[in-house]
């Protein structure tokens, strides 16, 4: 059954319109009256709306030129989520790279992004053009989410220099804080996390690089904010493919 993400108070027995980019999506299926999708709402910030969770069953009830309506139905108490909470925070990609590792990290059940601009970004964003490029990968990981089964769609934040970000909360305050290093002596994944196998529920803050790394002067000031050093082992990965790989250890396990 098709699933579209409806930001909009969800009930029983509620008649609404789906909001533009769902209505665009079931013309583009061909569906029509009296077929059956599954809605739900708990999406990027989220709301009062969406602490029930799950997802609905709907009925589309009217085509029109650019707009569906729809009969909501039952309510499915139903979760895909990760056990635990992983917040990425990643030196972007460039070129299409960013749009994948959104994708890919959606599908694995990432908590939210935070993409960073670091001294060795290759993808420099600023003003509109990086409200743009949020908004779009926002919606890549809406789709990501329809397509995978998730009900809580990743908050992807608003893009910030490495310093800026630095500049704020430690986020070594609550769970626990990794750095993805090549520094020499630096543990493994599974290693560091080890502590968690008894506390599921404890979030995680990863950060990883763009290609090339972070330099070491902003490696200092993540080890000086709490973060701890792990490796993948001795493989160079390119920096979407180690960011995901962090994400599945974490995520899957």
């Amino acid at each position: 059954m098709p699933r579209f993400y409806c930001p909009a108070p969800l009930a029983t027995d509620a008649v609404l319109d789906l909001p533009p980019g769902a209505a665009r999506h079931v013309q583009v299926l061909r569906l029509q009256p009296g077929d059956s999708i599954t809605l739900f709402n708990g999406g990027p910030g989220g709301g009062d709306f969406t602490r029930l969770g799950g997802e609905y069953e709907a009925t589309i009830t009217h085509m029109g030129r650019s707009d569906v309506q729809v009969k909501v139905g039952p309510h499915h108490a139903v979760e895909r989520e990760a056990a635990r909470a992983v917040h990425l925070l990643v030196g972007m990609p460039a070129n299409d790279r960013m749009d994948w590792l959104v994708e890919k990290a959606t599908e694995l059940g990432v908590a939210s992004i935070q993409p960073l601009m670091t001294e060795r970004s290759v993808l420099r964003l600023s003003g509109e053009r990086a409200d743009k490029k949020v908004a779009h990968w926002q919606s890549v990981a809406i789709a990501a989410c329809e397509q995978c089964g998730g009900n809580r769609v990743p908050l992807i934040q608003e893009v910030m220099t490495f310093a800026a970000w630095a500049k704020g909360t430690n986020p070594a305050a609550s769970g626990l804080s990794l750095l993805l290093s090549l520094r020499p002596g630096t543990q493994g994944l599974h290693e560091a996390t080890r502590i968690l196998l008894g506390k599921r529920e404890a979030a995680i803050t990863f950060l990883s690089g763009p290609e090339g790394g972070l330099s070491s002067a902003e490696e200092d000031l993540a080890l000086a904010r709490g973060f701890a050093p792990v490796t993948l082992g001795p493989r160079v990965l390119r920096s979407e493919t180690a960011a995901l790989a962090a994400l599945a250890a974490l995520l899957v396990s």
